[in-house]
């Protein structure tokens, strides 16, 4: 079998790696690594059946086994983050082949290949993270061959071997996720001797990672914290705005005893709800209010008829919110008039006219801004 010329492609492994957010020291010092790939093999079907005809054969169909997979593991140190110099072993695979002939029979054969290496490494930094480098170096590498014949075809010397040494170089990109770790994309060529007296080259591309022993993050400067500032005054106290009282005469908004809005009234509380609208305000409060006439259960019933009729007219027509008025009802004992200014207990025109003040309705608002 000859392995005149053998070309290795590598289909690019995805390595999942997290990358940290920390500067790169490129220093000198020890590392280790390793790269893996898959191989693919060109073998010279042309000399294998040219070597079967001069046996007294024919060759009618050859099949190659020409995948297999490759890869590396080495160690390094560096001497700046220029030049570095590597060592290691590096395992191509094994790739044969099987050919029919005639008078009939087959041979089948394969080679193994492995061997170790030493490199010098030069690196050109683009970037703080990103960088190129090339290589140059010898391997030194073992090839076992085997071969088996059936029926017409007959192996003199089945199993030869042979190690030599000879030139390597390659180039490739690096990129570090940490001070101490780093990922490879690279190719290479390493020159090689099979054992049947045949020289040929064999080209591996691959990718790996790389660990570096004992990196240092490079130093990050800090800017000085500021002094810290002087505490601010606490905010004055702001007083909560005082509430807005609106009055209405209930004499005005509705009729002596009863508790419908006359039309008059409603004029009145359109105008308020209006002037409502327009504010910022959290609360309502609509209290009604009798005099002091009639039984204190009875003014009691009827301003609060009178205050929940006010308020359904502000929900209802004024259209202000139902969850922010409250209506309530006092039964006569708040009067606005003075004592001894109305005299008498008996409803006469003359104190129902002087007691007119106290039959009102209020409105408060609050939260106005």
């Amino acid at each position: 079998m000859k392995a005149a010329r053998t070309s290795m492609t590598v289909s690019l492994l995805a390595l999942a790696v997290c990358a940290s957010p920390l500067a790169v020291a490129q220093d000198a010092g020890w590392y280790g690594g390793f790269n893996l790939g898959q191989s693919r093999a060109t073998i010279d079907n042309a000399r294998i059946t040219q070597g079967l005809f001069q046996a007294g054969f024919n060759t009618s169909a050859i099949s190659d086994d020409d995948r297999d997979f490759g890869y590396k593991v080495f160690g390094g140190y560096s001497i700046n983050k220029y030049w570095a110099f590597e060592a290691g072993y590096f395992n191509m695979g094994r790739f044969g082949f099987t050919a029919n002939t005639l008078p009939q029979g087959t041979l089948k054969g394969n080679i193994k290949l492995q061997g170790a290496f030493i490199d010098a490494v030069g690196t050109l930094p683009i970037t703080d993270r990103f960088s190129v480098f090339g290589r140059v170096g010898v391997n030194h590498s073992w090839a076992s061959d085997r071969f088996s014949g059936t029926g017409a075809v007959n192996v003199l010397d089945p199993h030869p071997s042979t190690s030599d040494t000879n030139y390597k170089f390659g180039v490739g990109l690096q990129y570090a996720f940490t001070s101490s770790l780093s990922m490879r994309a690279e190719a290479e060529r390493y020159r090689i001797n099979d054992a049947v007296g045949n020289k040929g080259d064999m080209d591996l591309y691959s990718v790996g990672l790389i660990y570096r022993f004992g990196a240092k993050p490079a130093p990050v400067a800090y800017a000085p914290e500021p002094a810290p500032a002087a505490p601010a005054p606490p905010p004055e106290p702001v007083a909560p705005p005082a509430p807005r009282i609106v009055t209405f005469s209930a004499d005005s908004l509705f009729t002596f005893d009863k508790s419908i809005v006359r039309p008059a009234g409603k004029q009145e509380l359109d105008k308020f709800a209006a002037d409502v609208k327009s504010a910022d305000y959290d609360t309502i409060t609509v209290t009604g209010y009798t005099d002091r006439l009639g039984p204190q259960a009875y003014n009691q019933a009827l301003s609060t008829r009178r205050a929940e009729a006010v308020k359904d007219y502000l929900v209802t027509v004024g259209g202000l919110p139902a969850e922010k008025i409250e209506a309530r009802g006092e039964d006569g004992s708040d009067p606005v008039t003075k004592p001894g200014e109305c005299t008498g207990n008996k409803a006469t025109k003359q104190l129902i006219a002087c007691l007119q003040p106290d039959r009102r309705v209020e409105v408060e608002v609050r939260g106005t801004k």
